[in-house]
């Protein structure tokens, strides 16, 4: 070898080194020092029905995809993933889910089971409650902090408390609530590209430490749908068609897009730090909507009832081990997702409140241990029982229980039960209570055990109701939305 091809050598392995060292400074740290265990992101929408995508949330329902709604980012998502068609949020309203997702435990149990103020003027009087979240409480933030995770919570809280930093998050916006979502409008609307940008921040600099994550996006839509992308608006003006809440149904429509669009900037930021592999994406909403009525199978009630359309929800999966295009049909709770995140980190089952009512819906994903989300989560109890004692819907104060396929609602008011097999009857339509009395009986006690065992309060007749004077007029949630906007 020349002395003059010998220096070229040289400087060409020289070069060659400089560029790899410049390039492995450049990239986030996905080394041999990289901390192994997944991380978490999960998304929780708010006031989003069941078929409020463009996803069908059952393979056998066309009702459980709503018409109007174009979510190409969440089809994605669900492409990649599992799908559970019969997923439920712990409880009709936001709060009560908020701190349940949070905790691990049933409303019920929190005493914590409403999220507006009572209503007067009712044959029964609400129960009172205290509604800030306890430093006794132990949160997922905390367990998985202490587990030497980084953990971040974005967007609404409103469950007080302090807010997120006092319960386990490194980084938050703030003790947060429904407020927020007015105060931001086109091109940031509702908050949402800033709390993705927020998050593809936090995501960025923990790969970059080789520490695992869990962020939390609590988004603020479908609050103040007014304030969604002028674009979008414009958009869904044209393809809402008639009627009297044309306005609305274009406004929610927009807000719901909007959202996505979110949802798609999170997941490409995921894909552009390298992630994809090693992370959990969940996406879920805090309470039912409604299910489209009796059209297309659609469900029964809505927010503020325990009939299905106040209470089941989209729930899309993606991650290490989960099938892509995959579907699950087990039952799940939002409380589920405590031990669930905390067997993907490794925390010990010891560490776990023994007051928790969840159970770790993680083989359901894993592909290999239960195909097609076939499987069961074990909880400290078979049934799930969604509690809502208070007036927000027609039907006044009610419980259901769910056990196998079968539920029981009671309501409070004139002790009335219905009894409804939902694997042939999603909509609830067909009252099953004369055929099976002895199946109405046991899920009646069953229910009552639960409630007594869980020091569940219940409403409470009132001796001074006078029934002469007429009941106050209800409410409903964009008159509601809309005099916040104004005080904000």
């Amino acid at each position: 070898m020349t002395t003059r091809t010998a220096v070229r050598h040289i400087v060409v392995v020289t070069l060659l080194l400089v560029s790899a060292a410049l390039a492995s400074v450049s990239r986030p740290s996905l080394g041999a020092d990289r901390d192994p265990r997944p991380n978490i992101v999960f998304m929780l929408a708010d006031d989003q029905g069941w078929n409020g995508l463009s996803v069908q949330m059952a393979p056998d329902v066309p009702g459980s995809r709503g018409e109007i709604f174009q979510t190409p980012n969440l089809e994605q998502l669900a492409a990649q993933g599992m799908r559970f068609s019969n997923a439920y949020a712990p409880a009709p309203v936001c709060s009560p889910t908020r701190i349940s997702i949070q905790t691990g435990k049933s409303p019920a149990q929190l005493h914590w089971t409403k999220a507006a103020p009572p209503e007067e003027g009712h044959t029964l009087r609400e129960p009172r409650l205290i509604k800030s979240i306890s430093d006794s409480e132990t949160t997922i933030g905390e367990l998985l902090r202490k587990a030497g995770y980084a953990t971040a919570h974005y967007g609404k809280w409103h469950i007080g408390g302090g807010g997120p930093g006092k319960h386990g998050y490194d980084e938050h916006d703030g003790d947060t609530g429904n407020e927020e979502a007015f105060h931001f409008t086109d091109p940031n609307p509702v908050d949402i590209f800033g709390m993705a940008e927020r998050a593809e921040s936090f995501m960025e600099k923990n790969a970059k430490a080789g520490k695992p994550f869990f962020i939390q996006l609590s988004w603020n839509a479908l609050h103040a749908p007014g304030n969604a992308l002028k674009a979008t608006m414009a958009k869904y003006e044209q393809l809402a068609g008639g009627g009297n809440d044309k306005g609305k149904r274009a406004a929610t429509a927009a807000i719901t897009e909007d959202l996505d669009t979110g949802v798609g900037r999170v997941m490409a930021a995921i894909d552009r730090l390298g992630l994809a592999k090693n992370t959990y994406v969940i996406y879920m909403s805090d309470n039912g909507a409604g299910g489209g009525g009796k059209r297309g199978g659609g469900l029964s009630g809505g927010k503020g009832s325990v009939w299905e359309g106040g209470i089941r929800v989209p729930l899309i999966v993606r991650g290490p081990g989960v099938a892509a295009d995959s579907w699950c049909h087990v039952p799940v709770v939002g409380y589920d997702m405590l031990p669930t995140f905390c067997e993907w980190a490794g925390v010990p089952a010891s560490a776990i409140s023994r007051g928790v009512e969840g159970g770790s819906i993680a083989t359901l994903l894993a592909h290999d241990l239960a195909p097609e989300g076939r499987g069961e989560v074990r909880r400290p109890r078979e049934e799930l029982v969604f509690h809502f004692p208070h007036y927000q819907s027609d039907d006044g104060p009610q419980s259901a229980i769910r056990l196998g396929n079968l539920k029981l609602l009671r309501f409070y008011e004139d002790d009335r039960v219905m009894l409804f097999d939902l694997a042939k009857d999603i909509g609830e339509r067909d009252d099953l209570t004369q055929r099976m009395p002895a199946e109405t009986q046991r899920l009646r006690e069953r229910l009552e055990q639960y409630l007594s065992a869980v020091d569940a309060q219940l409403p409470t007749p009132k001796p001074d109701f006078d029934p002469a004077k007429p009941a106050p007029t209800r409410e409903r949630g964009r008159n509601k939305d809309m005099k916040r906007k104004k005080k904000a």
